[in-house]
């Protein structure tokens, strides 16, 4: 596997100053978005999988062990707040548990019973599995992945090697080749740069898909701090140029939710009337502030 191989512009490693090390990292680094680039037609075909799953009402799982699985929950975890969605509805499933998010449980990655059994405890049919696994050799996340195929359920899988057990297992798997790690098979590096870069650009462009944004705006946030409700006063500031004042009103009305928000601001309807419109346009704006403007 090339992300275990000896990266040949790291050698000697323990000689070097500190800015020279620094320097091979970052040259090493920027090779990670040319990799994750050459695979985008891949990733396309994951963020219409995640969107099919979405729309269905069934959920999306994550499942890796290590630093994979720490990625695949930290995007699970930022995913409700940023685009107000159900915690339930994107998961993520690791190695270990709980307790490993915050400290390495690395020897619970290779029980492959125990990914199988996570699947069974946490999906059903119709639901989305992603294995997240550097080496595609993970026997946790194949041991997930061949459940998930068994009970299913869609599957599909980030990885930095080609050619591995996890092609077989999932039916759409994006392969970013990273190459060889600064260290020697420290994966946490530029595979783990390339996983969380992948996950990013998944999710978001899922949550897009789904009506979640508005422009390049946040308008689906749930406000639950200071600076999160001063960024959807500024959002409503920028999209319908009200001030201050009627903008708190409004989301107060709202509960802090940003789009009825918006549309009773915009079209000076009622909160409900804005959720009616809403409702009947599945949640996207776009349509829903049609409907206003050919009543007007």
């Amino acid at each position: 596997m090339k992300t275990e191989e000896q990266n040949e512009d790291a050698r000697n490693l323990h000689e070097k100053s500190t800015d020279q090390i620094l320097r091979i990292i970052n040259s090493e680094d920027q090779k990670v978005a040319c990799a994750v680039e050459k695979v985008l037609p891949e990733i396309e075909l994951l963020v219409e999988k995640f969107v099919k799953t979405y729309k269905k009402g069934n959920d999306i799982c994550y499942i890796g062990a290590g630093t994979s699985g720490r990625i695949g929950v930290l995007d699970a975890s930022e995913i409700p707040p940023t685009f107000r969605v159900p915690p339930d509805r994107v998961k993520g499933l690791i190695a270990g548990g709980k307790k490993a998010f915050g400290s390495a449980e690395e020897s619970k990655e290779d029980d492959e019973q125990a990914g199988a059994e996570r699947v069974t405890e946490e999906m059903r049919e119709g639901d989305l599995l992603i294995g997240i696994s550097a080496s595609g050799e993970t026997p946790f996340v194949l041991g997930g992945l061949k459940k998930a195929k068994e009970t299913g359920i869609a599957t599909a899988a980030v990885t930095s090697n080609e050619d591995t057990s996890i092609e077989e297992v999932a039916e759409t798997t994006v392969v970013a080749e990273t190459g060889p790690e600064v260290i020697a098979g420290s994966t946490r590096m530029k595979a783990g740069t390339a996983q969380k870069m992948i996950l990013n650009m998944v999710s978001t462009a899922a949550m897009i898909n789904l009506g979640k944004v508005y422009d390049n705006f946040m308008i689906d946030v749930v406000p639950t701090n200071e600076k999160l409700k001063n960024r959807a006063i500024r959002t409503l500031q920028q999209l319908t140029d009200r001030g201050q004042d009627d903008i708190k009103v409004a989301l107060e009305k709202s509960d802090f939710e940003v789009k009825p928000a918006l549309l009773s601001l915009k079209f000076e309807v009622s909160v409900d009337k804005a959720r009616n419109a809403l409702s009947k346009s599945n949640g996207f704006l776009k349509p829903a502030m049609k409907e206003f403007e050919d009543r007007a």
